[in-house]
């Protein structure tokens, strides 16, 4: 499997990335946090790490950590506007369920324990 990014989110991360050119492409991954236990952290990759697995998407490198990759791999990251709001959604396989403001998820592995 893979990360991948729809193609607004792209154009989106593209923007960010010529905006920023110490940038080496996306930093994706997960912290334990919200009421379901995991939230998604983007950001602008500064380096890559030991432990990182890399995805490439057409020419934008996405950078995920190997605690973060069992959690969201297969993730299509995608970027919305709806009228004044503009926000990234993420497209996760691995999701069994979330919190009700939408902040955190949970997965059935979390659930197991």
């Amino acid at each position: 499997m893979a990360v991948t990014l729809a193609p607004a989110a792209l154009d989106r991360v593209r923007g960010f990335l010529e905006a920023s050119p110490a940038a080496l492409g996306l930093r994706f991954g997960v912290k334990k946090t919200g009421c379901s236990g995991w939230g998604y952290v983007a950001d602008l990759a500064k380096e890559q790490r030991p432990d990182d697995t890399v995805f490439d998407v057409q020419g934008v490198r996405i950078f995920v950590d190997a605690e973060s990759l069992s959690l969201v791999d297969g993730t299509e990251i995608d970027f919305l506007k709806q009228g004044l709001n503009e926000q990234f959604v993420f497209r996760n396989p691995n999701v069994a369920g979330e919190c009700g403001c939408g902040e955190s998820f949970t997965t059935d592995t979390d659930r197991a324990a």
